[in-house]
């Protein structure tokens, strides 16, 4: 009794949709095999595309005919050559490995005697209208994109900072997405400082939220999307700026004056930037020794740079920078505000830090909730246009289905908007506790904050065998601050 392997495979909803579905292939492989007498020894069930061989079940099956070796004759069927293969260079490589496994393939629906040598041309036909056919495609996929770009539309996946969407009439559009897009516009900022170095600043914005690697945050601070340029390559590779209708992060002096910093020769001075990190209380160190000022070096050892403040030629007066900076923290610690301007910092901080914060959160639930408005009324009306047959039920479909995955995004971002205003709200019934400790983020602040918070709080004395510094702070501060 002759005997087969069914194979079934699809790639797109499309196909699913208009009569390649799964059961449907394998129920009529399984009445052809019947009603021909045809022992089914197994099916196959793919969802890979046919661009090529490396796919899940077709390995299995191979695998399943290798351990044959050849001895005796197998099938396989397959509802048409598509489903084989959409490569004709691959289709022909898989057909000898297959024939050196004596192992014959068929479609049923457009059967071929492979002994004939004319039917050759047939299978040739055969298998190259599917690669014309994905040609034919991708080709009219690029020339939409192309379109929508010269429009100005961005047609890709958003870009971090953006959430893809669409317009009341259709159209797919990328909004801002916080807060990913204010930490991108934060980035910016600082490039055009050129302050810190490009890996430095990556790691300080996914400390802030952002979910970028550093390969992807180095593309991310060379794309013009940000300043509402859409780039948009012609036939002889030259790249022009298309003026996009998305909103911009940043304006565009400031994208191209970013450029000129990352692009240019000149580097950062890491060497500079640590030095000034580590050595924050030069300038108002004072020597307990002979009266003038202390600077800072770093003194090699066996194994690592130590770091030391130190008196000038003809002193020897000399202690390490870390256990000194230590003592300054630790001194710092014991500061807190008194209670009497406690509640004046609660209500400066509710009125500038606090409330600016709600008012964003704010406005961008209301405009979350008006993307979701827009979208319910779009799909209200083609439900009514698929109701009066002018709209086709795959379009519609379609619709139906982008509209619940943009609704479910909507959705996401307006729990994590809840969530971050009810946070917000026992963040102001804390404040006045918080508040309190303002000193304990002082390792959290940047080196020129850090001298200008030391300014007020200058250390006044340093006891150089405890490696020790004690704090002083004018009369008017005095009033305000407290030790714990």
């Amino acid at each position: 009794m002759k005997s087969a392997y069914l194979y079934v495979r699809v790639s797109t909803d499309e196909q699913k949709r208009r009569g390649y579905s799964l059961p449907e292939q394998e129920d009529r492989l399984i009445k052809y095999c019947e009603s021909n007498n045809i022992c089914v020894k197994g099916v196959y069930r793919e969802d890979f595309s046919a661009k090529d061989f490396n796919r899940p079940e077709w390995k299995k099956l191979v695998s399943e005919l290798r351990k044959g070796r050849g001895k005796e004759e197998n099938n396989i069927f397959f509802i048409k050559w598509d489903r084989f293969s959409r490569n004709i260079q691959y289709a022909y490589e898989m057909l000898g490995i297959l024939r050196k496994l004596n192992v014959s393939a068929m479609a049923i629906d457009q059967q071929i005697d492979l002994s004939v040598p004319e039917s050759s041309v047939m299978l040739a036909i055969y298998l190259s209208v599917p690669e014309a056919e994905n040609t034919r495609r991708a080709m009219n996929t690029l020339n939409g994109i192309r379109k929508a770009k010269e429009m100005g539309r961005y047609p890709n996946k958003a870009p971090v900072g953006y959430v893809n969407t669409a317009s009341l009439d259709g159209r797919k559009i990328i909004l801002p997405k916080q807060p990913e897009s204010g930490i991108i516009r934060w980035v910016f900022r600082q490039l055009a400082k050129n302050i810190y170095k490009i890996g430095h600043l990556s790691e300080m914005a996914v400390n802030k939220g952002l979910r970028s690697t550093r390969s992807n945050f180095s593309k991310l601070i060379r794309n013009p999307v940000y300043c509402g340029l859409i780039p948009l390559k012609l036939g002889n590779g030259e790249i022009v700026m298309i003026k996009g209708i998305h909103e911009p992060l940043i304006p565009e002096a400031l994208f191209y004056e970013v450029q000129d910093v990352i692009n240019t020769k000149r580097k950062v001075s890491t060497i500079r930037t640590d030095f000034r990190s580590t050595f924050f209380l030069t300038g108002f160190l004072v020597c307990p020794l002979c009266g003038k000022r202390l600077t800072g070096s770093f003194s090699q050892g066996n194994t690592r740079k130590y770091a030391y403040y130190h008196c000038r030629k003809g002193c020897r007066a000399r202690v390490r920078a870390d256990k000194l900076n230590d003592s300054y923290r630790d001194q710092l610690q014991k500061l807190q505000l008194s209670e009497m301007v406690g509640d004046l910092f609660v209500a400066i901080l509710a009125d500038w830090n606090v409330d600016t914060q709600k008012t964003g959160f704010l406005y961008e639930r209301q405009a979350l909730r008006r993307q979701l408005v827009e979208q319910e009324t779009m799909l209200s009306r083609a439900r009514k246009l698929f109701v009066e047959n002018i709209l086709k039920y795959d379009d519609y479909s379609e619709m139906k289905n982008e509209f619940r995955r943009i609704t479910g995004v909507i959705k996401k971002e307006l729990c994590d908007v809840a969530i971050k205003l009810k946070t917000i709200e026992e963040q102001r019934r804390l404040g006045f506790r918080n508040s309190i400790d303002v000193f304990r983020g002082f390792d959290n602040l940047d080196t020129a904050d850090k001298k200008q918070l030391v300014s007020f709080f200058p250390p006044v004395g340093i006891d150089l065998n405890k490696s020790e510094v004690s704090l002083g702070h004018d009369v008017a501060l005095s009033k305000v601050v407290v030790y714990k």
